[in-house]
């Protein structure tokens, strides 16, 4: 009969299996009811020993609560013991503290809290960035961006070697930034040498890195675009300008002289040519007067006075040949006669007209008529004739 239906003793008893403690009284049970009812409970799981005046427990209930709270925390420690490791991750597992295995992908089981496990992805790229105001080699302020990227390489050293090994980068990323920034001058940080520095800045990271066997291999270093901070940026803006000004003097200048330096160039081996034709032609020159000469030394040994007198009449036809004057000469005991044809020097003149404008024609004869009148004072040249 349940506890509140009718003709039942619905005063005497509560929902919960005890009495009521006053007679038309209601509400919740008594609480020291209720714990005394836990500790009897208690008790019998530990012996099935009575509480003064209290009935006694059935003989294997204790034994039920208990096997019913140890499949309880085993199905617990099974579950968690049990572990999946995906395709990109790697886990390793310290027994007591001490390494013990490095678990590749798949499913897995481990001992806990014996065992204790560290699980990571090793073939994520991770990344950090960083910005700071840093001194050049030239003592100028400069705020440099960058971002590393990098990934864990060995699992093992990353978990046991460094406490930290990820703020180890970062503090190992700030120290070669600025060793290499304060060795590089102001204009290579803000134009072409961040990718040199970028290099450099890798090469030292990941020296430091294997030094503190942190297993991270940095795969990339990114210098940004340096800056100079707020407070000075119009000076290095005007500096900027003024770099762009120089480059753009030199580019004119390289432009110019690109022009003029071949041109010099193709002048000075003309002039180089010119001398060599010009000294080839004098030692052919010399050479072949020195030739005739000694040809010319053989004929005169042979006939001197023939030879004499050839020279002689030679020489005289190259000089008389190349003047406009006419030397008469007489007889022995005589004085030689200088004519000048003058119709033929005023002929020879440009334009054929004399020097005072008087026409050729009218200078020829009067060229003649002072020949003629020269002739016939001069009696020696009527005996020549």
């Amino acid at each position: 009969m349940a506890w509140n239906e009718p003709g039942g003793n619905s005063n005497n008893q509560d929902p919960w299996g005890g009495r009521r403690g006053g007679g038309d009284r209601k509400g919740p049970p008594d609480l020291d009811e209720a714990f005394r009812k836990l500790q009897e409970s208690l008790n019998g799981l530990f012996g099935n020993k009575k509480r003064g005046g209290g009935d006694e427990q059935r003989p294997g209930g204790g034994y039920s609560l208990l096997a019913i709270g140890l499949a309880v925390l085993a199905a617990i420690w099974l579950y968690s013991a049990i572990y999946v490791v995906d395709e990109q991750e790697q886990a390793v597992v310290l027994r007591f503290g001490e390494y013990h295995e490095t678990v590749g992908p798949g499913l897995n089981f481990y001992f806990p809290p014996i065992d204790k496990k560290f699980q990571e992805n090793v073939t994520r790229e991770r990344a950090y960035s960083k910005q700071g105001q840093m001194l050049t080699e030239d003592e100028n302020i400069i705020e440099v961006p960058l971002t590393v990227q990098y990934k864990i390489s060995n699992l093992k050293d990353f978990v046991l070697n460094v406490d930290q090994p990820e703020l180890s980068l970062q503090q190992s990323t700030d120290s070669a930034v600025r060793h290499v920034v304060g060795s590089t001058a102001m204009d290579q940080v803000l134009t072409q040498g961040r990718e040199l520095m970028a290099s450099e800045v890798k090469e030292r990271l990941q020296s430091f890195m294997d030094t503190y066997r942190t297993g991270i291999t940095v795969t990339q270093v990114n210098l940004q675009s340096a800056a100079a901070p707020r407070e000075v940026q119009e000076a290095f803006d005007d500096v900027i300008r003024a770099r762009e000004d120089e480059q753009r003097e030199k580019n004119q200048a390289e432009s110019y002289a690109n022009g003029v330096v071949p041109e010099a160039r193709g002048q000075a081996q003309r002039l180089l040519e010119d001398a060599s034709g010009y000294r080839d032609e004098v030692i052919a020159r010399a050479t072949g007067e020195a030739d005739r000469f000694g040809k010319l030394l053989t004929e005169y040994r042979k006939a001197p006075d023939v030879t004499r007198e050839r020279l002689y009449l030679e020489t005289m036809q190259d000089l008389m040949s190349s003047t406009s004057k006419v030397l008469v000469s007489g007889d022995k005991g005589q004085n030689n006669l200088l004519y000048l044809p003058l119709d033929k020097m005023i002929d020879s003149r440009p334009g054929g007209s004399s020097a005072s404008g008087v026409p050729a024609a009218a200078g020829s004869d009067l060229g003649a008529r002072i020949n003629s009148d020269l002739q016939q004072r001069d009696p020696r040249t009527r005996e020549s004739r």
